[in-house]
């Protein structure tokens, strides 16, 4: 009997090891079916166990009872050719003897696969309806390929999915009207496609769905009633061809971007009541009539851009702004009037452009009474139309009530089936009763200050001058850690222990204590796990709202372990990062900066990046302060002088922080010398880079001595297109930091050769 026990500890054994080997066998499939990417390299010679392989920037591979569960891969084959025709593009696509039908085969014997992400692999060809096949998948991404044609219908089968991301592709038929059957899908995401046809009215029965992004598409027609998805917290279809009413929207909508439609119609007042809305975007449609009072007044409202629309009307004079509302854009309509002082930039409260309208103002620009007279004309003019026809609607139901009951007396028929056919015909009668079901909706970016930012942020603590005192020992020498153009730093501990930094902060004009708090609350609000978070705030010279304040201190999470100039320095040899170590560094700031960039709406942008602002934490984990300065710091009218070109403005400061960025990329590489040199010889220091004399000659020692030579010409090639002189020429945010991820992933491949060489 032991002897059998035996036998059946082997096999099981056995089959363990060739099952997991099976598993292997299809990763090297697939491996060869995206043709051999970088990112797959790893599994050359690999004899480990995949399932303990260490999670990679670019690839993930996880495993549960020797199954793989988790299959994630982020190449560089980016998706932006304009022209693409559904055939192979040497360097953009895949080879023409790709076959997606066999890759997608390939991917379905992964049965227990939860995970699937391939993005940026120059995938082309129609989706296989055979995706299906992956039943037990949860979050698919096949986002920044060449896929085109249809979105099968059968992905409706995949009942399990919660997240579907087919962003940047180039499908171009309409969205399957079959999408109600995935019950736990949560985000639904299409964004950058050329989609035709309606909004799917399935879509609006899936109770589960908290994300909608469908912006850049061709889709027309009419947006359905939306209220019946109660979960839904960001919608984005801007840049479509809608052409309905606005629908009904849900009560707990947060982010709402319809922009760049063909919306007609007045704004519901719906809208009006949308407690939770925080961004509220509806420009450039054909709405008309005046825009509902409420609107400004939403408990969450900070961003409403009503522009270049038809809007027409006078607002309220005793027109009520919300406290957190900070952007106004009511441009280039034709309303009249006076403009209400709480969306005057007197107020110095918050950002409005009301230029383009034929307001009674000398502020921005406006046009002769005469450009927005036809507008209001035609308005009344509805009005009457409307109150006419209510009137002879009534007096014919009138008529038809009494003609009703003549027949009834005359014939003798039960009253109660005589009054239900009357009211049967009053309700098909009687069009004008009815309330327009369509309002709007929107949703980004931003998505990501809902998820990433203020949703169930806390609200920014109000420290007092006494507790900030009794912190630092009433501001002693001895708390003193520096003093930068932000103002002195201290080190505080807090009556309960815990270990803060202040930063004290002279302001350049003097601010009323509403607006100080309305910026500050925005700031408490960024949350990444790379910035130093700003705790709260005590503001001195006053406790009204209506009082000024000139000074104000910032109180911020204190991190232990000094900046990154000083782990750069030759004066703290032992402390010294090799070039894993700074790499890993660059990343954590560059996930950072690219949060700020596309993670709120606005954008935050010129964020003072130095190495010196770069703090880490005990772990050494790179953490960014001084971010948003500029919200707090540049004066009202500079702000407002942005404002008016907006987009302009913030590619020029976008483009300013990529400059920046550069400039601590080359510190890292060449190490302190940077200090004590001006920006004209570090720009010509750059040649050096192109030989490997020269590279020998000005690369700190310690990055020549730990790095591969294939990551550092990586960095070397990103560093000078983000310091190029000319604006145009740098890369984007996310550029830079996935060429980081990837001169990371080389690097750790190089280690890991060395370590086993030097093992063997």
């Amino acid at each position: 009997m032991g002897f059998f026990y035996l036998f059946l500890l082997v096999l099981f054994s056995w089959s363990c090891h060739g099952l997991q080997t099976y598993q292997t066998q299809l990763l090297l499939q697939i491996r060869k079916h995206l043709e051999y990417p970088s990112q797959l390299q790893i599994l050359d010679n690999y004899n480990g166990d995949l399932c303990n392989l260490s999670a990679m920037s670019n690839l993930t591979i996880s495993c549960q009872d020797n199954f793989v569960t988790e299959f994630k891969i982020r190449g560089d084959k980016v998706a932006n050719v304009s022209d693409f025709n559904g055939y192979a593009i040497p360097s953009k696509t895949l080879s023409k003897t790709f076959s997606i039908d066999s890759l997608v085969t390939t991917l379905t014997r992964l049965t227990s696969l939860k995970v699937l992400s391939l993005v940026s692999l120059g995938i082309w060809g129609p989706l296989p309806d055979k995706i299906h096949r992956l039943y037990s998948l949860e979050f698919l991404d096949l986002s920044s390929n060449f896929m085109f044609g249809s979105i099968p219908p059968q992905i409706s089968r995949m009942v399990k999915l919660q997240t579907i991301t087919l962003d940047g592709n180039y499908f171009n038929d309409t969205i399957p009207n079959t999408l109600d059957s995935l019950s736990n899908l949560s985000v639904l995401s299409f964004r950058g496609n050329r989609l035709k046809g309606q909004f799917p009215s399935s879509i609006c029965r899936i109770s589960s769905l908290k994300d909608v992004a469908m912006c850049h598409n061709k889709l027309s027609g009419k947006l359905p009633d939306l209220s019946s998805l109660t979960r839904l917290r960001v919608l984005d279809v801007r840049e479509n061809r809608f052409d309905s009413e606005l629908p009904v929207m849900p009560q707990g909508l947060v982010t709402a971007l319809l922009a760049k439609n063909l919306f007609s119609g007045e704004i519901p007042a719906q809208f009006g009541v949308l407690s939770h809305l925080q961004h509220l975007d509806l420009s450039f449609n054909q709405l008309s009539g005046a825009p509902p009072s409420a609107l400004f007044d939403l408990p969450s409202i900070s961003y409403l851009n009503l522009a270049s629309n038809v809007l027409s009307g006078s607002l309220p004079e005793h027109l009520t702004c919300g406290s957190k509302l900070g952007f106004v854009d009511i441009s280039n309509n034709k309303l009249v009037g006076d403009l209400p002082s709480c969306l005057d930039n007197k107020s110095d409260k918050r950002v409005v452009k009301y230029g383009g309208n034929c307001l009674s103002t000398d502020g921005q620009q406006q046009h002769q009474g005469l450009y927005c007279k036809e507008a209001n004309t035609r308005r009344s003019g509805r009005k009457i139309a409307v109150l006419v026809a209510i009137i002879v609607v009534s007096v014919l139901l009138l008529m038809l009530l009494a003609f009703g009951i003549l027949i009834l007396f005359q014939r003798c028929r039960p009253r109660r089936t005589f009054e239900t056919h009357i009211l049967q015909k009053v309700v098909q009668d009687n069009p004008t009763t009815g309330v327009s079901s369509e309002v709007l909706a929107n949703a980004r970016f931003i998505s990501e200050v809902a998820r990433l930012g203020t949703q169930g942020a806390p609200i920014c603590r109000l420290f007092s001058m006494e507790e900030l005192e009794e912190a630092t020992n009433n501001f002693d020498s001895s708390m003193f850690m520096g003093e930068g153009f932000t103002g002195k730093l201290y080190k505080g501990r807090l009556e309960n222990g815990t270990y803060v930094a202040i930063r004290s902060l002279t302001l350049q004009k003097k601010y009323s204590i509403q607006n100080l708090k309305v910026r500050l609350d925005f700031l408490s609000k960024l949350h990444h796990p790379h910035l130093v978070g700003l705790l709260g705030h005590c503001i001195a010279g006053g406790v009204q709202d209506d009082s000024g304040a000139s000074k104000v201190f910032l109180v911020y999470d204190y991190v232990p372990n000094g900046n990154y100039r000083m782990h750069l320095s030759e004066t703290c040899p032992e402390k010294v990062l090799k070039w894993s170590d700074r790499l890993a560094i660059l990343i954590n700031v560059a996930k950072a900066v690219h949060f700020l960039h596309t993670g709120v709406i606005p954008g935050v942008y010129n964020n003072r990046l130095k190495t010196n602002n770069i703090l880490l934490d005990e772990h050494r984990l790179a953490k960014l302060s001084d971010y948003g300065m500029f919200i707090i710091m540049e004066e009202n009218e500079k702000l407002e002088a942005k404002r008016e070109s907006l987009k302009s403005s913030q590619r020029k400061t976008l483009e300013d922080d990529v400059y920046n960025f550069g400039f601590i990329l080359l510190e890292s590489l060449v190490g302190p010398i940077v200090s004590g040199k001006g920006e004209t010889f570090l720009l010509n220091e750059m040649v050096s880079f192109g030989s490997q004399d020269g590279r020998k000659r000005i690369v700190d020692p310690t990055v020549l001595t730990t790095c591969s030579q294939e990551s550092l010409s990586i960095v070397v090639s990103i560093t000078g297109k983000c310091i190029c002189p000319e604006p145009s020429s740098r890369p984007s945010f996310e550029d830079v930091l996935w060429n980081l991820q990837y001169a990371a992933q080389v690097q750790a491949a190089a280690d890991a050769d060395q370590k086993s060489d030097s093992t063997s």
